[in-house]
């Protein structure tokens, strides 16, 4: 996938899940909510503020996140479903699940 976010928008994937019942019955992504956890593919350069410098976005690509249910434009890649947001609608980033996600994908 080749897409470059410009300014503070943010590339995500969402993350699906699987969910199950308090009676033991797995419900697919397709059947549930759709989450607001994803994971950042990429990351534009960041807001130009007025006085013509960049601010930085505190984001980085890998970094897994939580947005709100209706913050962002869905489109499609290469078949692959993606959200482009911008930086203030995303509320946070998990900490410690990127980073074991990474090593697990230095270990293949």
């Amino acid at each position: 996938m080749k897409i470059r976010p410009l300014q503070d928008r943010v590339v995500v994937r969402r993350m699906e899940e699987e969910t199950t019942t308090a009676g033991g019955i797995v419900l697919p992504g397709s059947a549930s909510e759709k989450p607001a956890q994803g994971e950042v593919i990429a990351v534009g350069p960041g807001k130009r503020l007025e006085s013509g410098k960049h601010q930085p976005v505190d984001l980085n690509v890998g970094d897994i996140v939580v947005f709100g249910k209706y913050s962002s434009n869905t489109i499609k890649i290469d078949k692959e479903e993606f959200l482009i947001m911008n930086e203030s609608e995303i509320f946070g980033v998990i900490e410690g699940k990127a980073n074991a996600k990474a090593k697990a994908k230095a270990k293949k």
